[in-house]
């Protein structure tokens, strides 16, 4: 699906220009970023430890792939300032192992970008400032900016910009973490309503109108958003998984998937077809989270 294009009923080119959501980054959220990476390394998927944050909260460690997007592992950093900690807007999920719960886009301009949503209706929140020295002593500093009123990169994906060489940031040793999967092809959104998550984001990226599908495995309405890397999932019922985790966490992503595998095996413990694309599910009692590859 990272290279599916929907371009039903003929629709004209006009309509995707204005959607800008090359995925820079997802993040998944847990207690212990150690516990973390251990059961991400058990896939076969090695991480490298990025570093604490400025903040005062929290550390992570990050998988990065060819196409410069990367998996960012985030939890508690050791004596942490607890007033931080609770601050945080990924606190419950941190907190509760929620697995993933953000993800950030790197448009070509920011500012622009900022600009065009506001005019769409959306919220867009002030850039703020962060960073994290890498544990070699590199500094590497950026800002983000919220989209919409839920929690930061939860609905919509917040927007991000580097001040160092995002290179330093995306590659920490210089190269890609693995060379496996070109990248994070997609993440999905557990959402409430499927007709009124479309329209917002239709609304917001200026879409066409997306293909739909049943998955009764996975326990959703699918949505997939034509020339983006978003698939949105509203639960069959309310007492599945899915519908658990959105009384839990709210709107956000609930799962990622990578995109097609390089030829190296993978142990894969259910199987999928989305969208006329074949998807192969890790093993989510063991990772504590859902990741697949296509």
């Amino acid at each position: 699906m990272s290279v599916y294009r929907v371009l039903a009923f003929g629709l004209i080119p006009m309509l995707l220009g204005a959607a800008d959501l090359t995925i820079d980054h997802v993040t998944v959220a847990g207690k212990d970023l150690k516990i973390m990476q251990a059961n991400l390394a058990a896939t076969g998927l090695r991480c490298e430890y990025g570093g604490p944050h400025q903040n005062h909260a929290t550390e992570m460690a990050q998988t990065s792939f060819p196409d410069g997007s990367y998996l960012e592992l985030i939890a508690v950093q050791p004596n942490a300032d607890a007033k931080a900690v609770a601050a945080h807007q990924w606190a419950n999920q941190m907190e509760h192992n929620a697995g993933p719960c953000a993800w950030a886009v790197r448009p070509r301009d920011v500012a622009a970008e900022a600009d065009r949503l506001r005019a769409t209706g959306a919220a867009v929140g002030e850039l703020i400032r962060n960073g994290r020295q890498r544990p070699d002593g590199v500094r590497l500093d950026w800002e983000t900016a919220q989209i919409g009123q839920e929690p930061n990169g939860t609905f919509f994906p917040f927007l991000i910009r580097d001040f160092t060489p995002r290179q330093a940031r995306a590659f920490p040793t210089g190269k890609p973490t693995t060379s496996d999967f070109p990248g994070v092809a997609n993440v999905v959104i557990a959402v409430r309503n499927l007709e009124a998550a479309v329209k917002r984001y239709r609304d917001a990226y200026a879409l066409a109108a997306p293909m739909n599908q049943t998955d009764g495995a996975f326990g959703a309405r699918l949505a997939l958003l034509p020339d983006t890397p978003v698939i949105l999932a509203e639960p069959l019922n309310a007492q599945s998984w899915l519908g658990a985790r959105l009384q839990q966490f709210g709107e956000g992503p609930c799962a990622f998937i990578l995109g097609r595998r390089n030829g190296a095996t993978y142990k894969a413990a259910s199987h999928a077809r989305w969208f006329g694309n074949d998807i192969s599910w890790f093993d989510s009692e063991k990772l504590g989270w859902r990741l697949g590859y296509e």
